[in-house]
Order: C-alpha cells, then structure tokens, then sequence
C-alpha cells in the first residue's frame, strides 16, 4: 500500500497554546509545530513515500512525514529508539510537534521508526531533510548570515545487525548460502544443505547442533574445526553450481571467508585456531557490514556506530550529522559535516577547532 500524506492541523487549539506557553527551553518544538506544514509540504512528502516500494498487502504505512518529524526531534534531543516512544505517550512536547496529544496509545512502533530511518538513510534524504529544515528556519528569520557558533556531540548508536561471535557468524553466513541456493532453485533447504554437507549450520542453533563444553578450549577448538570444515565444503559445492546460483550464493560465501581470515589463525603445525585479540575493522555482525566493536567508556562497549550532531549554539538547530563505525575516532567526522555546512553556505569561525567551547568532547549515554 501507497503511504499516506500526512496533514496535521495548522492552528494551534487551545491546550497547545498553553504546552508553547510553558516551553521556555527546547524552542525547536515550538518551530517545528508553527512550521511543520511548510517543512512537510506536498512536494516534499512526495519525496518520502518514494522511499517505499508499492506494496498490495499489510496494513497503510506510518506517513513518512510524521516519521521524519520524529527523527528531527530525536536527533535533536538524542534520545534513543525506545525513549522516542516513550516521549510520544509521556512528553507532551513531542506531542506537540507529532500531533498526537493525549493518545493512547503511540503514533507508531520502535520497529517502523527504525525501518524509516534506514530507508532514510540509504535514500541519502537524511541530508535532504536537514538542508530543508535549515532553508525554512533561514526563511523565517530563525537565523542569518553569521558566524556558526556550534557544539558537535558525539554518542553511540547501537547497530540493528545481530552480533554474534566467530562461529555464529560463519554459521550465519553459510546458511545464507544454503537459503539462497534453496531459493532459487526452488528446492527445500535441507535437500540442498546436504548437497552442500552442510546440515550442520542449518539448524535453528549452530551452538545446540556442536552441542560442546563451551568452557573448556579442547572442545571449543574441536568446534571451530567442524565449522571450518562446513565451510571448506560449501567453497568445494559452490565451484559446482551453475554460474547464475554461484554469483547468487558468492556474497554471503565471502562474509564466511572474510570473518575466517580476520578471526582465525593457523599455526607452523597447520593448526586452526581463534585469534587472540581483536582484529584491526573486525566484522561482528553477517546482516550489517559497517557496524565494529566501539567503547562508550572503559567499561562499557559498543556494537555499532557513532553518531555525531552538530548543533547551532544560538537557534537550538541542528545543521549537520554524521555517522561513523563505533571504532572510528570523533574527528574523522568533522570533514563531512564541513562539507554540509559548506553545502549550506554557512560561515564557519577559522580557527573554530582550537576555540574552547565550540566543540565539545562526546557526552553519556543516550543511545538508541
């Protein structure tokens, strides 16, 4: 089904006349309720329903619009999935701005923002939707030609991919083999899976089919050795295919062989065993390439991203973002959101790096 326009009201009632009263902090809900009908007009929710494939079953989609509104308020107050639907049935300023005041139940679940802001993301309308924020905020007088007094916060993001240790993830990727050759050949997947000797990684647990000791290292390496061995067959099986299901099966081969060659490390007796330590970009998730191990603190790790927003200091707007692996530093962010701000044609301070203040060093725990 074709996603809805979404067309909340453009008069204020009564009882929000009253919440914009009582906003004395946070003035961006209170932009974003005045002006939320021109940043969402026709055109531009034209733009986000083509996010969505036409679709003849399920129920009506979320309107995209509402879900994009959402994700400016999110990023801007750098709450996570979670703590947004909890705001949208608890916090009558984002109720505000959603238009959804006094449900009963929220607009919308974690699962469709998260959806949303994939599509959103991949479309690259991320971009999009900030440099339309800040066109309308310029249009309205919110801010003008100036210096950017700025403050870029860093938080993490945790990754929607599963994380799975070194013989899940070749397990993982193996069956994805199997399903994929099963599929297109239209035959069922254990058939298939013992064409490949494969039977072993097609389980509903890999780690219940090894049925180890997990605690103690002989049996742990046994293990290992049984996985590699799947592996070394379905390399074998996949060189037989017809070319059309090998290119079909090669993708998630090569994550198999990609987590082997950064987790696994032969000895001078050819012995096969987990490496010890970390491997420098290391793969921790078969559905996610880009999510890496990162640290929020010492104690505390992060499987995923970072996030970085760039905040205006003087309108409360946000006027970039990025994303990073979370194993990536801060600073390798600054270039990117140089270049939106120089898209923007907005004026930064020279020398703005070394001015106390401007930017300041990530902040705790606010993750999605």
């Amino acid at each position: 089904m074709r996603p809805s326009f979404w067309h909340p009201s453009v008069e204020l009632s009564s009882i929000e006349q009253t919440i914009i009263t009582r906003i004395k902090r946070a003035k961006l809900f209170v932009f974003l309720r005045y002006h939320r009908h021109e940043l969402f007009d026709d055109a531009f929710q034209e733009e986000l329903v083509t996010l969505y494939a036409p679709s003849l079953r399920g129920h009506p989609p979320i309107p995209p619009a509402q879900l994009a509104l959402a994700t400016i308020v999110q990023a801007y107050t750098g709450v996570s999935d979670d703590e947004v639907i909890e705001a949208t049935l608890m916090d009558r300023r984002w109720q505000l701005v959603l238009d959804c005041l006094d449900k009963g139940q929220a607009p919308f679940s974690k699962g469709t923002l998260v959806a949303f802001r994939k599509l959103l993301i991949e479309a690259q309308m991320d971009r999009r939707l900030i440099e339309r924020t800040i066109e309308l905020a310029s249009q309205n007088q919110e801010f003008g030609s100036r210096a950017l007094r700025a403050a870029l916060d860093s938080s993490p993001l945790w990754g929607a991919g599963r994380v799975e240790d070194t013989y899940n993830l070749v397990g993982h990727a193996l069956k994805k083999v199997i399903c994929v050759v099963a599929d297109q050949q239209e035959r069922e997947l254990v058939e298939v899976a013992r064409d490949a000797g494969a039977e072993l990684v097609c389980g509903s647990s890999l780690k219940a089919e090894l049925d180890r000791d997990w605690e103690q290292q002989i049996e742990k390496d046994e293990a290992l050795t049984l996985v590699l061995n799947v592996l070394q067959a379905v390399e074998t099986w996949v060189q037989t295919l017809q070319q059309e299901d090998a290119l079909l099966a090669q993708p998630s081969l090569a994550i198999a062989q990609q987590v082997k060659a950064q987790d696994v490390q032969v000895d001078e007796k050819g012995k096969e065993s987990l490496t010890k330590g970390v491997a420098k970009d290391r793969r921790v998730s078969v559905e996610d390439s880009e999510m890496r191990h990162g640290r929020k603190s010492r104690s505390v790790l992060v499987d995923g991203y970072k996030r970085h927003v760039l905040h205006d200091l003087d309108t409360n707007l946000i006027r970039a973002v990025g994303i990073t692996p979370a194993n990536v530093p801060e600073a390798s962010v600054t270039e990117a959101i140089s270049g939106d701000l120089e898209r923007q044609e907005v004026c930064l301070f020279k020398g703005t790096a070394h001015r106390p203040g401007l930017f300041k060093q990530p902040f705790g725990a606010r993750t999605p």
